[in-house]
């Protein structure tokens, strides 16, 4: 049950953080289209700032599990895409994020630094926190070691306690909410395969599904809350389906 809800909650937080930017023009190829793309630029960047936390909340119980290297690999796409040399930029995030998830020296003054990136933008701050927030549900619960991080991020960003707690308590009643498929019949439908497919050719559908209505930065440009909790609630039923399969065939 505990893996089913993990990409709902994860989807739930894309929406959250990646609706932002349909509000906001300056998450755009043509707002970057002059950018120098290099180490430098990108690592002092606010979205490179934002990485270098990620890396941090995503470690900070020993390790990167399977399901959150994933997710985070949807996040270095739907980030290096608003960016020229899109292949470059990714290369550039994910050595942000090695060099970043196993040092804790420098939290406070990463987070820091992202405030003052974004001090003209507090609707801007929230989304980055929810994010981060959502990211230390995805195990199915905060360690104190994610909790003390967080909470390192939330003052250095002067960040609402009020704020910061209802966040924890929206993820708080999605993850008591979502409830797995019924059937195995059902699970098969959802992903377009048949019970007689191998599980190469499950998860191969599986990750064609997610990357369709993964609500990622450029797609939700410009769409309706309603688009995007429609996409939320269709990546809940692929990861239920996908994850009700894997089970069976363990068992």
């Amino acid at each position: 049950m505990l893996n089913i809800i993990i990409l709902a909650i994860a989807a739930y937080g894309f929406y959250y953080i990646f609706t932002s930017y349909s509000r906001y023009e300056s998450y755009s190829k043509k707002a970057f289209e002059n950018f120098s793309i290099s180490y430098d630029s990108l690592k002092n960047n606010e979205l490179g700032l934002f990485i270098a936390l990620v890396a941090k909340v995503a470690k900070a119980d020993g390790k990167v599990d399977a399901l959150e290297a994933q997710l985070i690999g949807i996040m270095f796409d739907d980030i290096s895409a608003v960016f020229p040399e899109s292949e470059k930029t990714k290369g550039i995030l994910k050595q942000i994020f090695d060099e970043e998830k196993d040092r804790k020296d420098n939290i406070e003054k990463i987070a820091y630094s992202l405030a003052q990136a974004t001090k003209r933008n507090k609707a801007q701050q929230q989304q980055f926190m929810g994010f981060l927030i959502q990211l230390a549900f995805i195990d199915g619960e905060v360690s104190s070691s994610e909790e003390e991080i967080l909470q390192i991020i939330a003052e250095a960003l002067e960040f609402d306690p009020n704020a910061y707690h209802a966040i924890f308590d929206q993820f708080e009643k999605m993850m008591q909410n979502v409830q797995p498929k019924t059937t195995i019949r059902d699970a098969y439908k959802v992903l377009g395969v048949n019970p007689k497919d191998d599980m190469q050719t499950i998860k191969k559908a599986y990750r064609k599904l997610v990357r369709e209505y993964h609500p990622d930065i450029i797609a939700s440009q410009g769409k309706s809350e309603r688009y995007m909790h429609e996409a939320t609630k269709k990546t809940q039923e692929i990861n239920q389906a996908y994850e009700m399969i894997k089970e069976s065939r363990n068992d």
